[in-house]
């Protein structure tokens, strides 16, 4: 039997429009952080099968920054919730899958409100760890204002698939459902990250009484921030903030004398002398056009630091931002990679099915998307250089080779990607001087 379809102009943009209108994770069962077929060389998954689990810590007496007034520094016990993700023995004949229950919106106001939305990953829930493989070196992701523990799956699914334990932090009052005022964030974010490491530490310790007692090597751990995140790692890792940030603490004595134990002019500060932390990756960081730093702070940064940046980043800004960072971080042997004609959002996963429905407001899609890029193509190069970058730093890897590059991707195919597919993008590297 023959079927004879005619074609015409208002035929081809109800089909066009049906097929744009299926989920991106639902095409052909893609999951986020799947591999595209142009995907390069390192951006495949490791050899291990996952295990999740959400652990929630308790940091203790910290300033209350939103309710400090003159004269008065309430303090708290500051709940952190953690999405943790490890090599995992999974019974033969079970599928590694888990759902992720997340939310868009912000806040749940009028013009943006909470849309509950779920997707699935390749883990399983509360799985056993995989004992009988040594330690796995630790790596630390802060995501930016707003997000979650689940806005980079992608990435933090296919490191601790090759052998790495991925902690992801959901910083309070920063995420999508309880977003607060920025003092919160711009106090709170460098502590997390560093409280966090402490947590991982005990935890891995041997003879505490969790799973993961004896498994996790935190003498080699990397910390891993985008937007805000990464203004957090850099801090963590020794760029100490410049006395200017202090600006956002007006008619906030409490909050100032907190945030000046972060300042590169205290003496107390101690940003970059945690020698457990051997690799930073920034992707986008955010503060250098608003003062965040100088060039006394970035010179504190000498561990070997990874940044992601588009060069038409409106957020955290490009030549006076990210790339300033770079270049003032003399100290540290430190790469850029910047993806061409992107935006700020060179981090996250994908947008989710729901982003793609009408009447929502165009800021859901846009806090996943990039304009000019697929984001499953930026995953995927995100993981290759990632896992390229901590492998080095991390596990004494020999990828060398995917490092040491032509500056413009244009000119010649990068090692490790398949031919004629590393197109707009730039790679810069530059040694640390003392």
């Amino acid at each position: 039997m023959k079927f004879h379809f005619k074609t015409t102009s208002h035929t081809f943009f109800v089909l066009t429009f049906l097929f744009l209108s299926i989920p991106l994770s639902a095409q052909d069962g893609f999951l986020y952080g799947d591999l595209l077929p142009d995907a390069p060389e390192l951006s495949v998954r490791g050899e291990h099968a996952l295990g999740v689990r959400t652990l929630e810590f308790i940091h203790k007496d910290q300033v209350d920054i939103l309710n400090s007034k003159e004269g008065n520094d309430p303090l708290y016990d500051r709940k952190l919730t953690v999405e943790l993700w490890y090599p995992a023995e999974v019974p033969s004949g079970t599928d590694a899958l888990v759902s992720y229950e997340e939310v868009m919106g912000t806040r749940g106001d009028s013009l943006r409100p909470l849309i509950p939305f779920s997707f699935k990953g390749r883990a399983l829930r509360d799985a056993k760890p995989k004992a009988n493989k040594g330690k796995f070196p630790l790596v630390i992701v802060s995501h930016g204002y707003v997000g979650s523990r689940y806005l980079m799956t992608y990435l933090t699914e296919n490191l601790a698939s090759k052998g790495y334990i991925v902690v992801a932090i959901e910083h309070t009052d920063s995420t999508f459902k309880d977003a607060a005022p920025f003092q919160s964030t711009l106090l709170n974010r460098a502590l997390d990250i560093q409280f966090v490491l402490n947590e991982m530490a005990r935890l891995g310790k041997e003879g505490s009484n969790d799973q993961l007692s004896g498994l996790i090597d935190t003498d080699n751990t990397g910390i891993v921030g985008y937007s805000m995140g990464g203004y957090g790692v850099l801090n963590v890792a020794g760029a100490g903030y410049a006395d200017g940030l202090g600006q956002f603490f007006t008619g906030m004595t409490g909050g100032s004398t907190a945030i000046s134990t972060l300042l590169a002019s205290n003496p107390d500060y101690v940003g970059g002398k945690d020698t457990r932390i051997k690799a930073v990756v920034a992707f986008a960081p955010w503060g250098m056009e608003r003062g965040v730093w100088d060039a006394s702070g970035l010179k504190g940064l000498k561990i070997p630091t990874f940044f992601v940046a588009g060069n038409q980043d409106d957020i955290s800004g490009y030549e006076k931002g990210i790339k300033a960072i770079y270049e003032g971080a003399l100290s540290a042997d430190r790469y850029l990679l910047t993806y061409n004609n992107a935006r700020h959002n060179v981090a996250p996963n994908p947008p989710p099915a729901e982003a793609l429905q009408p009447g929502l407001h165009v800021d859901e899609y846009y806090r996943y998307a990039e304009p000019s890029w697929d984001q499953r193509k930026i995953n995927n190069i995100n993981q290759h250089f990632v896992t390229a970058f901590l492998g080095i730093h991390l596990k004494g890897e020999d990828f060398s080779k995917y490092l040491e590059l032509p500056q413009n991707s244009n000119e010649k195919t990068w090692e490790g990607f398949k031919n004629r597919s590393s197109t707009g993008m730039e790679l810069l590297h530059a040694n640390g001087v003392e």
